[in-house]
């Protein structure tokens, strides 16, 4: 795989994932798809990294939907259809079980693909520029059973159908409205907020964020809880050094440095 479609930097215990085709408005290919799975793989194993943003290289795009220019090839191949739509299986999955908190940072263009990435990821925040659309309707195919589900579990079944029906475009604002984003930034200010709220996490107990998010899934994926499992993450917890640091400085009343991973 061509490492130079994403990359990865990091600074202190925050880590940003970039797509980087800039020149195509960071379509996603199949390379980025079968890139996103490994690349979190090594944040997931990186002991200093607590929260990644997931963002384009720059302000010109978040992702602008799928690489069309690729499809004459699938639509020939039936084996290479079927590697693309597992490759795009595996990288929703990569995002949804990834154990630390990841943000999307949305500037300008997320269509198509680009909300299928977004809406995998744990929260979206959004410069006023962001434009959002979701349009298989308009090119004729149907959106996967994963990405629905993360769609109509983000805004509902009705605002769901609106989307995939007209495959319409939906400006920040309208966005933010119906919860399909959680926050709006000016786009000088997007970047600085974002980056704040990803250090404000990184400094609480990670093991609280991994057991609530844990959970949080387990209640989206099945009406009937694991409370077997859920037990076991609460008992983990207590058992935990952040638990008697957070304590501990509560009696105390200082902030807690947390340091149990």
């Amino acid at each position: 795989m061509n490492n130079e479609d994403m990359f990865i930097e990091k600074k202190g215990t925050i880590a940003t994932l970039s797509f980087n085709r800039v020149q195509k408005r960071n379509a996603l290919n199949l390379n980025t798809w079968k890139l996103i799975p490994s690349l979190l793989k090594r944040l997931e194993d990186d002991d200093e990294i607590k929260v990644v943003i997931l963002r384009g290289k720059d302000s010109t795009a978040f992702a602008a939907g799928a690489d069309i220019s690729e499809f004459d090839e699938f639509l020939k191949d039936e084996n290479a259809l079927n590697d693309f739509d597992l490759s795009v299986e595996k990288a929703e999955a990569a995002l949804q079980n990834f154990p630390k908190p990841i943000i999307a940072m949305i500037q300008n263009y997320c269509i198509g693909g680009g909300c299928q990435v977004a809406l995998a990821c744990d929260m979206r925040f959004t410069s006023d520029n962001g434009v959002f659309g979701i349009t298989p309707a308009r090119l004729g195919v149907i959106y996967g059973l994963n990405a629905t589900k993360n769609l109509v579990d983000t805004v509902g079944p009705s605002r769901a159908k609106d989307i995939l029906f007209s495959g319409r475009f939906l400006h920040a604002e309208e966005a933010l409205r119906i919860g399909l984003v959680d926050k709006v930034y000016p786009d000088d200010e997007i970047i600085v907020k974002t980056y704040e709220y990803a250090n404000l996490l990184a400094s609480k107990a990670q093991k609280s964020i991994k057991g609530s998010k844990k959970i949080i899934k387990i209640i989206l994926d099945d009406s009937t809880m694991n409370k077997s499992e859920v037990d076991s993450l609460m008992k983990d917890a207590y058992e935990s050094k952040d638990f008697k640091e957070g304590y501990t400085s509560f009696i105390e009343k200082r902030t807690p440095n947390f340091i149990d991973i």
